[in-house]
């Protein structure tokens, strides 16, 4: 399904930095979502500089492995799920609405997880960004906190089955995105990938995004604005020159353009 017999896992651990036995338990899949959150950063800038966002597995591997980048949604998660699948997990696909912006009612445009483990399920998401979990949630215990580092998710349960991720941000649950029991399959991640590639409103298109997660602190760059995200609900926010843009991006999220890429970023910027 995820193309995992395709996949250069050696290539994948030594780009994550994870390292132990793999089994299909609980104690590996913590220890790989955690490696691969902690080693490649969420970026669009693959959108924003017009380059296509390819999806098979060895076009993931060429990218967020070898070359070293990262990427949104359908990419880290579809990778994390052919990793999952050769390990010999059972494996997932969920599409989510943005829950973000309070009541407006969007489009499903995020690809997740949820990983089946003794009978219980797991959400696993590589691909939200700054608020990504970087474990594994339990889906069997709805309105349960689970902490990871300073940070705390909850999932809530609604009255047609569908999940609700929320995060907690100073004294307030926020919800991050809701998803129904349906299964979806890379196919529908095909579909998804062109809306958020290529729509005038995807909210991929004309900006810089690069995000990463963290047990502490978490980083944001959005269009020209960088945030520094506290789990007490506190952001210090600044403005990025285009004079710092590459440095900036390097430092905070690691990631490292080529010269041609880097240029043509800048003229976009």
């Amino acid at each position: 399904m995820w193309q995992g017999d395709r996949l250069d896992l050696d290539a994948y651990l030594r780009r994550t930095g994870c390292t132990g036995e793999l089994r299909p338990d609980l104690a590996t899949l913590t220890r790989i979502v955690r490696a691969h959150t902690e080693a490649i950063p969420f970026e669009s800038l693959d959108v924003l500089l017009g380059h296509p966002v390819a999806l098979d597995v060895k076009s993931l591997e060429d990218k967020l492995v070898r070359g070293r980048r990262g990427g949104y949604c359908y990419e880290q998660n579809s990778l994390l799920a052919a990793v999952l699948e050769r390990i010999g997990f059972e494996v997932a696909g969920r599409g989510a609405r943005n829950r973000t912006r309070g009541d407006l009612l969007l489009p499903v445009t995020h690809a997740l997880l949820v990983v089946t483990l003794d009978g219980a399920e797991w959400l696993c998401d590589a691909g939200f960004g700054h608020q990504s979990p970087r474990e594994p949630v339990p889906l069997a215990r709805p309105g349960t906190e689970h902490r990871q580092g300073e940070w705390r998710y909850l999932v809530r349960e609604g009255a047609e089955g569908e999940r609700t991720l929320c995060l907690r941000r100073g004294d307030t649950w926020r919800e991050l995105y809701s998803f129904s029991p349906q299964r979806h399959h890379p196919v529908d991640y095909v579909l998804m990938n062109h809306y958020s590639s290529s729509h005038p409103r995807s909210a991929f298109l004309g900006r810089v995004i690069a995000q990463r997660s963290a047990d502490g602190p978490r980083t944001a760059l959005v269009g020209n604005e960088f945030s520094r995200v506290h789990p007490d609900g506190r952001e210090e926010k600044r403005t990025v020159p285009a004079g710092e843009l590459i440095g900036l991006l390097d430092r905070e999220f690691g990631i490292r353009l080529s010269e041609t890429d880097a240029a043509q970023l800048l003229r976009t910027y």
